[in-house]
Formats: C-alpha cells, structure tokens, sequence
C-alpha cells in the first residue's frame, strides 16, 4: 500500500473510529433483541480494527477473505494475535455471513451475546498494537 505517512494515519484513525462506531451499535440491538444485525455489526467492527492494523503496518486489505488470510499469516502465524483470537475472528466472519444469506439460520441470543465481550477485548487490543507500533 502506498500511502503518504500523513494519509496512512488519517486512514488507520478513520477505521477505527469506524470499528468503534459499529462496535457501539451493538448494544441498541442487543436491547432490541435483534441477534443477527448484532452479528453482522460485531464482525464489521472486528473488519474495521483489522483493516485499521493492516494499513498501520502498510500492508493490503483487500477484500473480506483477503484481510483475513493476511490477518493470519502477519499477526497469527507470528504470534502477535493468539490462535484462539484468529479462530475468533474466522468465526465470527462465518456467522455473519449466515446470518447475512442463508435464511434458514437463525442467531439466537445465546449465540451472540457470549461474542460482545471478546469483540471489545480485540479492538482494544489493535487498539494497543497500533498505538505501539506507529
């Protein structure tokens, strides 16, 4: 990715506001007891961090699949992210995409509420990761 500095920043700041902002919403539709918007705003919360952690690092985002395949092989492999946090954000990009298309599946509340918790622990520890390693 080439970015100038200045831009690269305003771009990583951009998305996690944007992660912050879809993470937020999760808590008017947990309230309103709609499980499958809550899993869709969960994992486009954890896109945006994640997009946000690859253009800090001047890496390509790409498209959903793309993000998570270097996600993997820059922060996973490496041990910066666990394997459990991998599997997380796998996860809960193929919930999303459930939820999203196949409309014989159905989140219930207990599926999605148990995964607000670790949502916030990951963007926070992107959070962490970028504001080290600007």
């Amino acid at each position: 990715m080439s970015l100038k500095e200045e831009d690269r920043r305003i771009l990583v700041e951009m998305e996690l506001e944007k992660a912050e902002k879809t993470f937020r919403q999760v808590e008017v539709l947990q309230r309103a007891e709609y499980w499958d918007t809550m899993a869709n705003r969960l994992y486009y919360s954890l896109f945006h961090a994640v997009s946000a952690l690859l253009i800090n690092d001047q890496r390509e985002v790409g498209s959903h699949k793309g993000a998570a395949i270097r996600f993997h092989q820059y922060y996973v492999k490496t041990g910066v992210f666990t394997e459990e946090e991998g599997s997380f954000y796998s996860q809960m990009e193929t919930l999303r995409e459930k939820s999203d298309y196949n409309c014989f599946f159905n989140i219930t509340e207990t599926d999605i509420v148990s995964k607000v918790a670790p949502t916030s622990l990951f963007i926070e520890k992107v959070k962490k990761y970028i504001s080290e390693h600007q």
